[in-house]
Parts: structure tokens; sequence; C-alpha cells
């Protein structure tokens, strides 16, 4: 099957229209059982039908390992299910036979996951015996420490560990741990912000209460919970801890770190933006239909590391954006109406009609233009869809590996052994 697919139905039973759900249900049978499948596919007039045998599925924690210059190895883990730590230990020993004496290991979006997995992978890089994590709570009794278990792989090799703001939890532990051993330098974004430990009681009529039981602490002391659940506004919202209450903390060389807010990157890379024609056209799919339909049409590409969407294929793009008659709000549209609205309240419309009518007028023309003005972003947006279609995740990475910017990043700082030394440095 293809990216795109679309699945008419299984074993004979129409699924158009169906939940989710109930397609996978049907799909799902005991191992070495035979599905028959019709699939309806971009550019092919007849739909086509063909069986498959059914497997145990196990996806792997990394999505994707290999050498990102002569020297440097890249390993992208995306979950912390078990086997998490005896993966990357694999996929370590792997790297260094293929020449690799530094190491980039990216946890960017990744929500976390098991926390004895966390522990396991923090272990590949420290030595047995070292705290990674502790959960503290109201309740003593409870508390509970997490050190290191066996002898580490390497405590050695230069790494660097990429973040995001939506790395959390389980990825925080081990990004974190790293940080405070001064293991490794983190490059990216301030992390997410979870650090709180949940447990579930069940209730009756089949229903679940989550209650927060204690807080995750690692090695240096600090706290990476950055929501303060603890005091809440009148009307029971919450905010993120102020940098009043933040505090001071120290990693094993003495470097300053701070607690309250998540991890804060050793350096800091600004997180891309988009604006509202881009969020729009890949929210509500778009992109994705626009790659289906590029894939079907043209044959896969010998490497995607040198994949090139050109102008002439965007320029078709954006016709078939055109004739799909695409409408959407900006946020300065909703702006704009705000704006009209308070010059109702104020009484003051009649002077400022004509104006607001310009502007409203002015930013409709602007959004006519957004494919050309958003065309470098689009374009980059779209080789990586397609590159997914073609290769799922190994093709996404490939083809944005020469211009991810924490990678260039992480392999511009590995590369220099004094500039390297001196982030862990203290001084």
């Amino acid at each position: 099957m293809h990216v795109g697919d679309e699945i008419i139905s299984v074993d004979g039973k129409n699924v158009q229209g169906k939940p989710t759900s109930d397609v996978s249900t049907l799909l799902k049978g005991k191992p070495k059982t035979e599905v028959e499948l019709e699939i309806k596919r971009a550019g092919q007039k007849e739909n086509i039908k063909f069986k498959l045998v059914r497997e145990k599925i196990k996806i792997s924690n990394i999505t994707y390992q290999g050498m990102v210059s002569s020297d440097i190895g890249y390993i992208k883990l995306d979950e912390f299910t078990p086997g998490a730590g005896k993966e990357v230990e694999d996929a370590v020993n792997k790297l260094k036979q293929e020449g690799a004496k530094k190491l980039i290991v990216d946890l960017r979006d990744n929500p976390g996951g098991s926390l004895y997995e966390a522990v396991n992978i923090v272990n590949v890089f420290i030595p047995k015996g070292k705290e990674v994590v502790s959960t503290k709570g109201k309740v003593p009794d409870w508390n509970k420490t997490y050190n290191t278990l066996n002898k580490p792989l390497d405590t050695e090799i230069p790494m660097a560990v990429l973040t995001s703001g939506e790395s959390a939890s389980a990825s925080e532990i081990v990004a974190g741990s790293l940080q405070d051993y001064d293991r490794a330098i983190l490059v990216g974004q301030k992390t997410f912000g979870k650090g709180l430990v949940q447990t579930t009681r069940q209730l009756a009529y089949n229903a679940q209460l989550k209650v927060t039981t204690a807080k995750y602490y690692i090695p240096s002391g600090r706290c990476i919970q950055a929501i303060d659940y603890e005091h809440r506004k009148s009307d029971g919202t919450v905010n993120k801890f102020p940098d009043s209450l933040k505090r001071e903390f120290k990693t094993a060389a003495g470097r300053k770190v701070y607690d309250g807010a998540g991890l804060d990157p050793d350096i800091f890379i600004e997180a891309p933006t988009y604006g509202s024609a881009i969020i729009e056209l890949v929210g509500a799919g778009y992109v994705f239909e626009y790659a289906t339909k590029y894939c079907n049409e043209h044959p896969i590409p010998a490497s995607m590391k040198d994949f090139k969407f050109t102008d002439e294929e965007y320029q078709k793009f954006v016709q078939w954006v055109k004739d799909q008659k695409i409408s959407y709000t900006t946020e300065l549209d909703q702006q704009a109406d705000e704006l009209v609205a308070a010059a109702k309240k104020e009484k003051y419309y009649d002077e400022l009609q004509t104006p607001l009518k310009e502007l409203k007028a002015k930013i409709d023309q602007n959004k006519n233009s957004s494919l050309t003005r958003f065309k470098p972003e689009l374009i980059k947006i779209l080789e990586q869809e397609i590159a997914f279609h073609y290769q799922l995740a190994k093709g996404q990475i490939e083809i944005s590996m020469g211009e991810d910017k924490e990678i260039i990043e992480a392999k511009k700082i590995l590369a220099n052994p004094d500039a390297y030394k001196k982030l862990l440095s203290a001084n």
C-alpha cells in the first residue's frame, strides 16, 4: 500500500465513511491469516484489490539512524516503549562501527513514555549507580530514586541532544539528566515542562480519575514541571511558573541551570513560525492530498537527499490550490473584525468606515498573494510531505538533513572540541 491510499472495503465489507476504529477492528486478526483489501489510489481509474498476510506489528522506538558526516552519528528517537534502551545501545554500537566518534540524539517532539526506558537510555552514556531521576510527593513512603543499573556503553563520546517545545516527560528526563551530568549539550528550544507523576484510580461506571501524586526531579535537584497547578486563578485556569519563582541549581561541573519551566537548551535555535495560509493548507490536509497526487504521478527518486521540488512543480501546486477554492481566516482577519466591532461599540464606525473597509480589502488582497510570499516555506513542507509518502520518516529526515538548523548547529559545535568543552564548563 502507499501513503494516501483510501480503503474501500475489507474482506468484501464496504468501509467508506466508517469510523477508523471500525476499520481497524476489521483489519486486525490472528497472525498469518489473510485479509483482502480494496483500495482507491489517486491517479488510478480502477480500484485495486490485493491480499495481505497479518503479522504481529512491532514499531521501533528509533525511526532513523545514520551518519550525518564522516564522524558524527545521528539517532532519531520518537518513542519510549519497552526495549527503547536496548535499541539506543544497539544503534550507538552500529554507528560507532560505521565511524561515529560523536553523536546527535534527536528528541524533538518526543512526548515521552516509559520512565524505566528513560533510565536505560541515560545508562548507555553514564556510569552504573548514578541517579537519573527521583520522585517526591506528599507521602514520603512513595518517594523513589531511579539509578543506573548496568555498565555503560560509552561515557566519553561527545554528544548533542536536540529538543523542542514538544519534548516532554521521559524525553526531558533523558535530556535533563545528560545536561546535569554535563554529558551532552542541548540544542533547540525550551522543552515542554512535564514533571508530574500521575496515578489513575478506578471509579464507577467504567470511569477513571487521574491524580497527581509526585513530581520528577533530575540529578541537579531541579524539577522540570512548567505549569503551576497549585496556584490556580479564581476561574480555575493556571499559569506557568513566573521567572521570580524559578530557582537556581548547578550541574556536576557547576553550570547554572533553573527549574520551573522545562529545560533550557545550551544553544537556543528559534523555532520556525508559519502564516495562516500555511497552517490552513497543512491542517486541512491539502498538502497531504497534493503529495499523494504527486507521488502517484512520479517515480520514486534514486535518493531523497537530492530531491528538490522545482519552481515548475510549485506553480502546478499553486494552480491546484486555486482550483480547490480554499477559504480561510487569518489572524489579521480576526483583528480587523475586532477593530470594526470596537469602532461600532465606541460609536466611531461612521467616521472610520472608509479606512476600515480599505484595510479589510488590503488584507484580502494580501491573502491572495500568500502562496507567493510563503513559497520557500511551502516548498520545504511539500518536500518533506512527499518524502514521507515515498519513504516515511526515513525520507523526511534525509531530505531535511541539509537544511535542519538544529542538526547543522549540533554538527558545528561537535566539530569544534574547544567550543564543545567550553559549553560544558562552568567558566
